[in-house]
């Protein structure tokens, strides 16, 4: 009979246990599959130049970085400036996977989904050594993205080494991103 009265505050007990727990997670240390994994193969137009194609296989032989982004992201124009710096410096090269992007709610011409991307870059500067086109997004479902922005950081032989989720930070960068990229330029 007891037993019988304890079993639902037992199972309270351990509903509670399994919140705190997850409350102290860190949402952007979200463990990612694809680590150490080939990265994703894809072929899509480039942002800027809708004749030439960007491709993984296109950037074997370099360690770069993968920048998910989009101009709707408000999170994407807050790293902005850092990657400009970083592209300024030529310490990696960045390459960007537009993703989904759509008309801006404040746009009063409804330009079309990829003139509202390069609007952005001519605004704010293009860090991208190229940018992919991601247009319905499956490239980025491939890679795993949970929205943008995420960075991915790439080895020679195409082999996703790490994984940030959200905007890029010089924390980030100079502690964990840069250093692991200088030991895999080996």
């Amino acid at each position: 009979m007891k037993l019988k009265h304890f079993l639902p505050l037992g199972i309270f007990a351990g509903l509670v246990v399994f919140l705190a727990i997850g409350l102290t997670l860190d949402p952007r240390k979200l463990p990612s599959t694809k680590i150490d994994k080939p990265a994703p193969d894809f072929r899509l137009t480039q942002l800027l130049d809708e004749s030439k194609t960007l491709s993984p296989s296109d950037l074997k032989g370099q360690v770069y970085l993968l920048n998910v982004w989009a101009s709707w992201c408000v999170a994407c124009r807050q790293e902005h400036p850092l990657l400009m710096e970083l592209a300024k410096s030529g310490t990696i090269p960045i390459y960007g996977l537009n993703y989904k992007d759509v008309p801006q709610p404040e746009d009063p011409f409804d330009h079309p989904k990829r003139l509202n991307a390069e609007r952005f870059l001519t605004l704010l500067g293009n860090p991208y050594t190229a940018s992919a086109y991601d247009e319905d997004g499956r490239v980025a479902i491939d890679y795993g993205v949970y929205g943008a922005p995420e960075t991915f950081l790439i080895d020679k032989e195409g082999i996703i080494r790490h994984k940030h989720i959200g905007p890029l930070t010089g924390d980030a960068l100079v502690n964990e991103i840069l250093p692991l990229a200088k030991k895999l330029e080996g």
